[in-house]
């Protein structure tokens, strides 16, 4: 949805190639497939962001915020080390203006049982 020059893109689920990319943190995935998962959904938010502008991701401005949702158990407590999958692949390639305010929160279950579910809010010209 874009409100003005903010587009708010709903929640990529984490999926590669091979399909849904599924597991639970601190059960059985570890912290470096979870940021492989949350990089998988941060691609699946430039594809997301590129068709809302045009197919031009030069029109992105900034990346304003990520909320990651990682699937995990109630010990586990790197969600943010997870989530940097996203975060660093939005500064790869927006460079500074891929820095953004972040939440990483864990949950119990995410849909279709996959690891990591990430939103995003972008400003473009």
């Amino acid at each position: 949805v874009q409100y003005g020059n903010l587009v708010f893109v709903s929640g990529q689920i984490s999926q590669g190639p091979d399909g849904l990319i599924k597991g639970r943190l601190g059960d059985n995935m570890d912290v470096a497939a979870g940021t492989e998962a949350a990089r998988r959904c941060g691609l699946s938010l430039l594809a997301q962001i590129r068709a809302a502008s045009g197919g031009d991701l030069d029109r992105v401005v900034r990346v304003i915020k990520l909320t990651g949702f990682v699937n995990s158990t109630a010990e586990f407590t790197d969600q943010p080390k997870v989530i940097n999958g996203c975060s660093d692949l939005m500064v790869e390639v927006f460079g500074d203006a891929g820095r953004h305010a972040r939440a990483a929160v864990s949950s119990p279950a995410l849909p279709l049982g996959v690891a990591v579910e990430i939103e995003a809010i972008f400003q473009v010209e």
